[in-house]
């Protein structure tokens, strides 16, 4: 059965961009499944932060959001999509512009195609889901509700998803989600409040919710005499092992209800939240067990040092290295961007780095070009190890570019996530 989600409410409007990203952070650590931004002005300019503001967030998010704009043509909506929204919010008024709506909703898909109305809105029109249908409009989102019986009676028929905006301060959430075709609230209802443990209160209502549950219990894990059980904890984009700690229990049933990393402290005899003095929480992402149930893996979004000693893992101590070549590719792509973006800020004469980023844009398009047509004749000379080496020495080109414009791998890998 698929979960109903709680998806926070942004206003964007008159907001300082770093607050907004913050906001929408919190509200990612505490456990929303989306995030709607929303800024409806017809001003240009108001238009321009708002899609620098989903860049931003792009990079910094988790979770799919939404982002609400006043669309006047198909040019405003794919720059929504292009900053990396996962859907574009629409007013009402744009279904005087069917054409449009349709073309975006061929080009982009459905999925991401929302549109905002009012409860009037679908209680005066007989033809409003059919519409929404034709037109390509995956989700709507309708502006507070009463629970009418009229309204739920035509809500039941729609053939499309529905999110209902409300400020939750007349109508209660459990009633909200039980509409049928309901499948989430958009609120600011939760700015100052733990959406996770609002999720626990639903499920334990028997609605489905988005929550962290543990597929076997505690005590089928093998345990030392203490009931202790050893984590090793990983950065969950990087791999990078942060540290190891323990847990007993009650940390492990806490770390799965909080969805924040929760130890048990030998010295001190007793739980650690990880981050609850210094601020540099770890939250939950996924949590293993190995073959033989005696270890846990925990892959966390770490805030912060991990460390004490404020570096960033507590595995600083070289003891011995013996060099070897990097196999990752992903590392590897990353390592070379590093190079070249050292080179970007530090210049270093006789650089051939150096040189293009000197030339300018004009300079590394013309390469990227040049290497894309060496690709192709060698694959169509089928000669497999000119092939590799050309596609090397696009990617290197490549890298420089995305270094000129200001993207980096992680912006592409998330691009490509989007993709599957």
């Amino acid at each position: 059965m698929p979960y109903k989600k709680i998806i926070p409410l942004i206003n964007t409007e008159g907001e300082i961009s770093a607050n907004v990203i913050r906001l929408a952070d919190k509200y990612c650590d505490s456990g929303a499944d989306e995030l709607i931004l929303y800024n409806f002005s017809k001003d240009e300019n108001s238009k321009e932060e708002l899609l620098k503001l989903s860049k931003n967030l792009k990079r910094a998010l988790d979770i799919p959001y939404i982002i609400g704009l006043y669309a006047e043509s198909f040019d405003d909506i794919k720059r929504v999509l292009y900053t990396g929204a996962s859907g574009i919010l629409l007013s009402y008024s744009l279904l005087n512009k069917p054409d449009l709506i349709k073309y975006a909703s061929e080009r982009f898909g459905k999925n991401k195609i929302y549109l905002e109305a009012r409860q009037e809105d679908i209680l005066q029109s007989d033809e409003i889901f059919e519409t929404c249908e034709q037109l390509g409009i995956g989700t709507l989102v309708i502006n507070h509700i009463d629970t009418s019986e009229a309204f739920i009676s035509k809500l039941s028929k729609s053939p499309v998803s529905v999110i209902i905006r409300d400020d939750l301060n007349k109508n209660d959430i459990r009633n909200l989600l039980n509409i049928p075709n309901v499948t989430g609230i958009t609120t600011e209802f939760y700015k100052d409040k733990d959406i996770l443990k609002a999720k626990l209160a639903l499920k334990e209502e028997n609605i489905s919710v988005n929550v962290f549950e543990s597929k076997i219990p505690f005590s089928e894990f093998k345990v030392s005499e203490a009931g202790l059980i050893p984590v090793i904890t990983q950065d969950y984009k990087t791999g990078e092992v942060l540290m190891l700690a323990y847990m007993n229990e009650e940390a492990y049933n806490r770390t799965v209800t909080e969805g924040r990393m929760t130890y048990y402290s030998r010295s001190r005899k007793c739980l650690w939240l990880k981050g609850e003095s210094s601020g540099h929480y770890q939250y939950v992402k996924a949590l293993y067990t190995d073959c033989d149930k005696d270890t846990l893996l925990a892959k966390v979004r770490q805030i912060g040092p991990a460390c004490h000693t404020g570096n960033k893992s507590c595995f600083y101590t070289g003891l011995l290295n013996n060099e070897y070549k990097e196999s990752d590719p992903y590392r590897i792509l990353q390592s070379v961007y590093g190079v070249i973006m050292d080179r970007k800020k530090n210049p270093k004469e006789g650089s051939y780095t150096n040189y293009l980023f000197e030339k300018g844009i004009d300079k590394i398009l013309k390469k990227c070009g040049e290497e894309a047509a060496e690709i192709i004749i060698a694959a169509k000379n089928q000669n497999v190890d000119e092939l590799r080496y050309e596609i090397a020495d696009f990617l290197y080109h490549l890298m420089v570019l995305m270094a000129e414009v200001g993207l980096d791998w992680d912006d592409i890998a998330a691009e490509l996530a989007d993709r599957k």
